[in-house]
């Protein structure tokens, strides 16, 4: 065995066999002082993915995420100063932590607290440099930078046309009843952010908490909720979302985002539940049209939570697709800037039309099978042909001339979709999902031809590697490593 996987190194072609490597830690491999509070705890890497259990109290499963993730949890931490830096100038790391600790840590439940300060401990403890405001402010990067800085601009001086800097990210559908093969729910989603994220995008969380559900979701280094969201928990919910464009409003004595969906995913057991949660305390940040499903059911939900304009739409028969678009007109209207539902060029009205293209061509047969191939879909409904760009549902930022204006993407920016998920109603009842790690469409990134041929993104050279497509790849609750 030894002789063929040397000869199989020696020709390069590990990299496209299924790949899984033994367990990284455990409570058995580890100092003593730490192999209490990480008992039961282990992660490993298969297909680009790096899966983790974590279980116990919220401290100790806080511990075991930073101390086992360290390395990742440092390394996002690194995009994310260098990000914020760019992303919003004037507003340095030192903001985002005081941020963290003025507007956010008021606000947060003492559960998720705890947590919090489990992971600053973990990576303290495996020698890493990061602070309980390094990682709370992480948790909250996309709700200071997207939202609470644009407000804040816009209360200094409001003569100012307001700006907003939510961007749009990832494509979604939910179907079930007649629209899916046997009836049941089906579940899809890729994650749209920038490559030098993405490429770190790609942890599955095993998370068997003292109280609460059992969660199975995907997620990034360091942060307590799914972020992107795709997960199912024990109580029989699939959840998932996609990002409302231009939205802006913001509530400083609200409840952070990350924290009302760590909490929704944990704690809801309905539709209804789960809504009532994500609407308590909404700080108006990361905000989101969130597709829910409840396979004890087959029941999906539709909610579309804007700050002051939200609504819950329900049905046991049919779909809901998802792409950056708001359905509200007053939320349109009143909490988005430069959001046009009429130009069908634009990236969420453009893939808006082909989810439905596809959702009518496929009625009756829809399956995760095909849930796989539609997350990497590359017909551009304006052009009228295959061209992976910014309008198709496997997105290709860094292919496009146009960029993204309504997120302030600029031409050719290296971002889209990142990775993709899927799961159904019976996949979900044994806590198990599909995931693929890079573009579903199976492409791969590279970031050194890219930045030769745009060097107008030099600045993120301390941070942009490649982003390699491995396969669509099961994972489920509980799972161990295997060779």
């Amino acid at each position: 065995m030894m002789r063929i996987f040397r000869r199989l190194l020696a020709l390069g072609l590990l990299s496209m066999l299924p790949f899984a490597c033994a367990v990284v830690a455990s409570a058995a491999t580890v100092p003593g002082a730490y192999a209490k509070r990480l008992a039961g705890s282990y992660t490993f890497k298969k297909n680009g993915w790096t899966y983790v259990h974590l279980q116990g109290t919220p401290g100790d499963i806080g511990f075991q995420h930073g101390y086992l993730l360290e390395p990742q949890i440092e390394s996002l931490y690194r995009v994310f100063k260098l990000e914020g830096a760019h992303e919003t100038p004037g507003y340095n790391w030192a903001f985002y932590r005081r941020t963290a600790k003025d507007i956010f840590w008021p606000h947060i439940d003492a559960e998720y607290r705890a947590e919090l300060q489990g992971i600053a401990a973990g990576v303290k403890a495996r020698g890493g440099k990061l602070d309980l405001w390094d990682i709370v402010a992480m948790n909250g990067f996309i709700e200071i930078s997207e939202y609470y800085v644009p407000w804040l601009e816009h209360e200094k001086d409001t003569s100012k046309p307001e700006v907003s800097k939510a961007s749009g990210n990832c494509s979604a559908f939910i179907a079930t009843g007649d629209w899916t093969k046997g009836g049941q729910i089906v579940m899809a989603h890729n994650n749209w952010t920038t490559y030098a994220e993405g490429e770190r995008w790609t942890i599955i969380f095993d998370i068997q908490p003292e109280h609460g559900y059992r969660i199975l979701m995907d997620g990034a280094p360091g942060l307590i909720t799914s972020e992107d969201d795709f997960g199912e928990n024990s109580a029989g919910l699939m959840i998932t979302e996609t990002t409302i464009s231009g939205f802006v409003g913001w509530n400083s004595n609200g409840i952070p985002e990350f924290v009302r969906s760590r909490k929704a995913m944990q704690y809801a057991s309905s539709i209804d539940e789960y809504a009532k949660i994500m609407e308590t305390g909404n700080n108006g940040g990361y905000a989101n049209d969130w597709l829910i499903g409840d396979r004890k059911t087959g029941e999906i939900g539709y909610l579309e939570l804007g700050l002051t304009h939200v609504k819950l739409w329900k049905k046991k028969n049919g779909y809901f697709v998802s792409s950056n678009f708001a359905r509200l007109p007053g939320l349109i209207k009143y909490e988005t800037v430069g959001y046009n539902p009429r130009d069908m060029s634009s990236s969420p009205n453009a893939r808006h039309v082909r989810w439905l293209q596809l959702m009518k061509e496929y009625k009756g047969r829809i399956e995760v099978q095909l849930a796989e191939k539609f997350l990497g879909d590359h017909y551009d409904t304006w052009l009228k042909k295959i061209h992976p760009d910014q309008r198709t549902l496997c997105g290709h930022v860094d292919n496009s001339p146009e960029g993204v204006p309504v997120w302030g993407y600029p031409p050719y920016d290296p971002a889209g979709s990142v990775q993709g998920k899927a799961t159904d109603s019976a996949m979900a009842a044994k806590m198990e999902l599909e995931a693929h790690a890079g573009h579903p469409c199976g492409q791969n990134f590279y970031a050194k031809p890219f930045l030769k041929a745009h060097p107008q993104f030099d600045w993120e050279k301390p941070i942009l590697g490649n982003m390699i497509s491995y396969p669509w790849t099961e994972f489920a609750a509980g799972e161990k490593a295997s060779m």
